[in-house]
């Protein structure tokens, strides 16, 4: 993540990134798909059921649909000409995700919600599953207030991490969480970090998942944000069969492109290793899979694959409970 240090305050200085700069116009966009259950709480619960199926793979839900760097950015640019069309000589311009733009912090200032302890933002009607986007402009408008925070003393999204990347509350170690890892991370996953990724082929939800406000999490309008065949529910045999051909294919037009082949081998290479420590169905056809990898071009891709069949089949012991006193 060297680009968050070789930006320097452009990242906290609007007028630096963007010359003229005035205000800041702050927009969300609510990303769950539209088949997601609807009652309170249900779709969180069949999302962590998820981590129970070693052999399914998890892909994040916010990556599952189209890009939203293409959705948002092109909905925001047309609001922009929209209000262009009412000010006189309005310069202007969209980002989201696209620059060094503290978004969370601007959403926050603004008033599009509060910080939570797992440093994303939070809103009392939608939680935090929606995209943030911006449009910087060079008039004046009137300033939104914040809104005060509402997390309490709730602390399950610090407890609930796999690798602890939540260091302290509002405090992340990034290069211990996995949508870091998963995602933006080049060369091999930390070896003492690999086992606690799980199933988790790009990204992670859990500090969501497990977060009271997601339960009013709001589902998108747009079929834009549907689950694409092959994201979901998927197995991990299958996906890391994808040739480098047919992952282009499937993923045009995701955000899960960006990753590459090579990555998205290393990411379920690792949880197939998992899978076949944790004792999941199917053992023989899961070490077949990483077997027909150990040639791979990758040295990264191969050396994952290694330490991922180098994994003893966890032992697993139905306890029943001890009848004749204590031992």
């Amino acid at each position: 993540m060297n680009y968050m240090a070789a930006h320097g305050l452009k990242r906290a200085r609007p007028a630096e990134l963007v010359p003229g700069t005035i205000s800041v116009i702050t927009a969300r966009m609510d990303y769950l798909p539209a088949s997601t259950p609807p009652a309170p709480g249900e779709w969180q619960a069949m999302e962590m059921a998820r981590l129970s199926r070693p052999g399914e793979a998890i892909v994040s839900v916010y990556a599952r649909g189209r890009d939203y760097h293409k959705v948002m950015r092109t909905r925001l640019q047309i609001l922009a000409e929209q209000i262009a069309g009412h000010v006189e000589a309005l310069g202007h311009r969209a980002f989201t995700d696209s620059a060094p733009v503290l978004e969370a912090e601007l959403a926050s200032r603004s008033g599009q919600g509060w910080r939570g302890k797992h440093t994303l933002l939070l809103n009392r009607e939608a939680g935090s599953m929606f995209f943030l986007g911006e449009i910087y402009v060079d008039v004046a408008l009137p300033v939104s207030e914040p809104v005060t925070p509402h997390c309490g003393s709730c602390t399950a999204c610090v407890d609930i991490c796999p690798t602890q990347a939540i260091v302290a509350p509002h405090k992340l170690d990034a290069r211990r969480c996995i949508s870091y890892l998963t995602i933006e991370h080049a060369g091999a996953i930390p070896l003492e970090l690999r086992p606690l990724i799980g199933n988790r082929i790009y990204g992670c939800d859990d500090c969501q998942l497990i977060c009271p406000w997601n339960k009013f999490a709001q589902r998108s309008a747009l079929p834009d944000f549907d689950e694409r065949e092959g994201l979901s529910g998927q197995q991990l045999i299958t996906l890391f069969a994808w040739t480098e051909e047919e992952f282009l294919r499937r993923t045009e037009g995701s955000a899960i492109r960006r990753i590459g082949h090579e990555r998205w081998l290393r990411n379920i290479a690792v949880s197939l290793g998992n899978a076949i420590q944790a004792g999941a169905d199917g053992q023989g056809h899961l070490r077949a899979a990483l077997t027909a990898r150990r040639a791979h071009a990758s040295e990264v891709v191969r050396e994952h694959v290694e330490w991922a069949l180098s994994l003893p089949i966890m032992n697993q012991i139905d306890l029943q409970p001890l009848s004749g006193g204590r031992e």
